[in-house]
């Protein structure tokens, strides 16, 4: 069973305590998919300007991923510039370029329209729910969103949440929308707002899951050196709903695989910039680590 993702493509400039990288290949898209495609094959929707670089497409083509909706038009690639200090939890936005984002409309192609499995990362609501009323019967939908969104258009994204089965948030965004600062009372409130599946993501202190049926912890993989946490929460979201993807049926227990696989996709994010690390993960090493994840916390 194939993804399909709508999200951004960036071009992303990034300084750590490590150093400083420029114009790396980033974005919600590009790190999900880096991840999930070690489950299922990926279609990515999202839109670049003339000025991005050829090589990050065919990059994306060499990974497996189906770059058909990928659309190219006039004007500048969203840009995104941030700095981590001592605490690698939170980052702090330089400067950031919607460029050709303002005026994206996400079209598909006639054979990705009944594509099953859709994750909405990160972008605006409206931009969301475009795709999602073009796509047919859709049968498991995830969703991300940000503080900006909650902020700036709340009504819309709770209307989309009546409308997805999983939505993935970190604690910030969990309190900020439900205005409940206990992370289990959030996610009971997100639960209340529409989906099925709600997980909060908690960086370095590692997930919760909520449903009807399962309230489920993990702590993060012990990372020795965070090199660049930038879209380690879109790897995340990647390797969950590549697995639940993989599968026939969403059990208990897949959803709790699904979670021990994310978890361990992202910490190989943090280890290296952009997606230098995510991108040549290899089937082996990743169930090498899940392995000893599973012997960490048993």
């Amino acid at each position: 069973m194939s993804i399909l993702v709508l999200g951004t493509v960036a071009l992303d400039s990034v300084k750590t305590p490590h150093g400083l990288k420029k114009d790396l290949l980033g974005g919600s898209a590009v790190h999900f998919s880096m991840s999930a495609r070690l489950f299922t094959p990926v279609h990515l929707v999202a839109v670049i300007g003339e000025d991005f670089p050829a090589k990050h497409i065919q990059f994306l083509r060499e990974k497996g991923i189906d770059v058909t909706s990928l659309k190219i038009i006039k004007g500048k690639t969203f840009r995104w510039q941030g700095e981590y200090q001592d605490d690698c939890n939170n980052a702090i936005t330089i400067a950031t370029e919607l460029g050709v984002l303002t005026s994206f409309k996400p079209e598909v192609a006639i054979h990705q329209k009944k594509i099953k499995n859709i994750f909405l990362a990160n972008v605006d609501p409206d931009i969301q729910k475009h795709l999602l009323e073009s796509m047919q019967k859709p049968q498991l939908v995830g969703l991300d969103s940000m503080n900006y969104w909650i902020n700036n258009k709340k009504k819309q994204l709770i209307s989309l949440l009546k409308k997805v089965d999983l939505f993935v948030a970190n604690d910030q965004e969990a309190r900020s929308l439900t205005g409940e600062h206990n992370l289990i009372k959030a996610g009971s409130q997100l639960l209340r707002l529409g989906p099925d599946m709600v997980v909060i993501k908690k960086g370095e202190h590692g997930v919760i899951f909520l449903s009807k049926d399962i309230l489920f912890s993990l702590p993060a993989y012990p990372v020795e050196e965070v090199i660049d946490p930038t879209g380690a929460g879109d790897t995340f979201a990647g390797g969950l709903m590549g697995y639940l993807a993989s599968k026939n049926r969403i059990t208990n227990q897949a959803i709790k695989n699904a979670l021990y696989y994310a978890t361990v996709c992202a910490s190989f994010n943090v280890q290296g910039f952009g997606v230098a690390k995510t991108s040549n993960i290899q089937r082996q090493a990743l169930e090498k680590r899940l392995r000893e994840f599973k012997a960490i916390i048993s």
